[in-house]
């Protein structure tokens, strides 16, 4: 056997490597978010952060339910950064108090961009939400795709598109970040 074949080949080492990379990013992210740590998540934004919830038609064929003209959410950096300042006044009654989470990031997919430091990531999540003072749960089943930019200070959120499963939310508000 030749070494040839014994170690993999170097697109397949990167690709390993650019999925553990990624993964981390992503189940940190969660982590960070679930602990209540939006400071921490808010240092992983990219300062040309794009947030987006497009609305969902239930009306719609579904290769045109997903309407990317109008939004529950369009945030930049700033606007993420005066929801996090928001939530920190102890008036933010739709977090008093403040919602239980548990994130579940999975089915990851990742693709090249015509970027070199910029990685397109595909996932599904299924966000488990509690407040202290309700009897009931709601579960937020989302899609999201994400651009993650590869800098030298780490991983940055350059942009997020999250396209909820259900057309109507169960859930109260949207206080949370998905």
């Amino acid at each position: 056997m030749t070494a040839e074949a014994v170690q993999p080949a170097a697109p397949v080492a990167a690709e390993a490597e650019q999925r553990a990379v990624v993964t981390q990013f992503l189940a940190h992210e969660a982590r960070l978010l679930d602990e209540g740590r939006e400071e921490e998540w808010y240092e992983l934004l990219d300062d040309d952060l794009l947030y987006e919830l497009p609305i969902r038609q239930a009306t719609e064929p579904r290769a045109n339910e997903v309407d990317r003209t109008a939004w529950r959410l369009r945030d930049t950096k700033a606007h993420v950064r005066t929801r996090i300042d928001r939530l920190n006044t102890g008036i933010a009654y739709s977090e008093i108090p403040p919602s239980r989470t548990l994130r579940l990031v999975g089915s990851i997919e990742i693709e090249a961009t015509d970027r070199p430091d910029v990685l397109r990531v595909y996932s599904a999540v299924l966000v488990y939400r509690q407040r202290g003072i309700d009897p009931y749960f709601t579960l937020i089943p989302v899609r999201r795709t994400d651009l993650l930019r590869l800098a030298p200070g780490g991983v940055r959120l350059l942009a997020r598109e999250i396209v909820p499963t259900e057309t109507s939310l169960e859930t109260p508000n949207l206080g949370v970040f998905l």
